[in-house]
């Protein structure tokens, strides 16, 4: 069983942690080089896309890391756990406010204000990214 366990959380950190990067590196900079308008247009359905996919991993890899902590009571897996659970409350309290900004009907698409909360959004999206990989770099090191 915990070996089952440990597979989960690793694999789905390291997913998580892939596309969170893979985001960061290349979709948003990406995007960004176009104009502000195809930008925000581009960037909603990826965020739609892959918010239920990065959420269930976080979710996963979380759940995962704290029962091998509760089973094998070993606290750097519990670290772990920790590092990429936050992802989801940093979500949902820092990043989503700007979520909200960015899809709101009445936005204009090619406001300054607009590119201002996509620069925004990278940064802290870029947040996420470290936590989740410093997230995989702990279990990593678990396992070896």
């Amino acid at each position: 069983m915990l070996a089952v366990l440990q597979f989960i959380a690793v694999v789905s950190s390291a997913i998580f942690a892939g596309a969170a990067i893979y985001i960061n590196v290349a979709e948003h900079p990406a995007r960004m080089g176009c104009d502000t308008k195809t930008a925000v247009t581009v960037w909603a359905p990826s965020y739609k896309r892959a918010y239920v996919m990065q959420a269930s991993l976080a979710v996963l890899s979380f759940i995962s890391g704290v029962a091998i902590w509760l089973l094998s009571g070993g606290i750097m897996w519990l670290l772990a756990a920790a590092l990429i659970g936050a992802v989801i409350p940093f979500t949902f309290i820092v990043i989503m406010p700007t979520n909200h900004k960015l899809l709101a009907p009445d936005r204009d698409l090619n406001s300054v204000e607009t590119r201002e909360l996509l620069v925004k959004w990278g940064n802290l999206h870029a947040v996420r990214s470290i936590l989740s990989l410093i997230a995989l770099v702990i279990y990593v090191a678990l396992l070896l």
